[in-house]
């Protein structure tokens, strides 16, 4: 069965499960976007990783990492192989270089691993056929908001402001983006980063 690379295209709060965030995977040579709900704690997991910031203590997808470093372990790819009710089943393609080994694990675990060793992450037809939108466009920014897939199907992405933070200087800005650092609030670091960017840029 052909295998379809996906990449990630967006996370947001999810409009359609409170305390839930939504995940949004693009294939790659195409327009279609595979919406998928997940967790706060593998959401930030995600974000994290993808914005290169440094948690002050390791976060469980962190560990993971650092052990299978040590033993010289290899996540070669994800791959999001069935639906079943709603719910993505995945598996991590490990290999220590003398074999490989299929390991399941939750979608949300798996895309945060597949981050870390920066490996691809694949998915097949009869997944994005039943389970993907089309969109028009590829106006997408990393934080964005998703519309509930019943009503309009389409993936709206959230203007390049500085989520409130615009009317803060600099230096407030930094002692801001401490303070959620240090209380783990990523996806607010996040926010504030971008502004700090934007400043910089401008």
């Amino acid at each position: 069965m052909k295998k379809i690379k996906l990449d990630i295209v967006g996370l947001s709060y999810s409009q359609t499960q409170s305390g839930a965030y939504a995940l949004v995977l693009g294939e790659i040579s195409g327009r279609r976007r595979l919406p998928i709900i997940i967790g706060s704690f593998e959401a930030q997991a995600i974000a994290i990783e993808i914005e290169k910031m440094t948690p002050s203590r390791p976060l469980t997808h962190d560990l993971f990492k650092s052990f299978a470093d040590a033993y010289h372990i290899i996540v070669q790819e994800i791959i999001i192989y069935n639906l079943v009710d709603g719910i993505f089943y995945s598996k991590l393609m490990c290999s220590d270089g003398k074999r490989s080994v299929e390991i399941d694990a939750r979608t949300s675990d798996a895309i945060a691993i597949a981050v870390r060793f920066d490996c691809p992450i694949y998915t097949y037809e009869f997944i994005l056929s039943s389970a993907g939108i089309v969109i028009e466009g590829n106006d997408f920014v990393y934080l964005e908001n998703i519309n509930d897939q019943s009503e309009e199907k389409t993936v709206v992405a959230a203007t390049a402001s500085g989520g409130g933070f615009t009317s803060l200087s600099t230096d407030e800005l930094k002692t801001k983006l401490a303070e959620a650092l240090s209380e783990e609030a990523y996806e607010k670091a996040a926010k504030i980063r971008d502004e700090l960017n934007r400043r910089k840029a401008s």
